[in-house]
């Protein structure tokens, strides 16, 4: 198996934004192309952001990797992410100004195999 984390730090006032965008386009396209999805978190990171992050399952590496190129290649899906970054303000914006990080971990387990 194969388990991934999606991290994001994201001021508190956008915090609806992502998750509305997680649940209606992200989350479905993820499960559609066989991810599994362990489970999604959040909690406050300072007073003014909150950390967000998913924990992913894969069959392996090798899947995980044809899955997201998978998802690359599917322009309704791309043009669905388009259109959600330039509803709040263009993608250079959101990532200035409302998600202060993002990060895509390889998560390894301590126990034995």
């Amino acid at each position: 198996m194969f388990y991934r984390r999606k991290l994001y730090i994201v001021n508190n006032d956008f915090v609806e934004i992502l998750n509305k965008h997680f649940i209606e386009t992200n989350l479905p396209n993820q499960l559609r192309n066989g991810a599994r999805l362990v489970g999604r978190w959040m909690a406050p990171s300072s007073e003014t952001t909150t950390e967000i992050f998913a924990i992913w399952e894969y069959d392996s590496y090798e899947k995980y990797e044809e899955i997201e190129r998978n998802i690359r290649s599917n322009s309704e899906h791309l043009k669905k992410i388009n259109d959600w970054y330039e509803r709040h303000g263009g993608r250079e914006r959101i990532f200035k100004e409302c998600v202060i990080q993002v990060k895509n971990e390889e998560l390894i387990s301590t126990l034995l195999d």
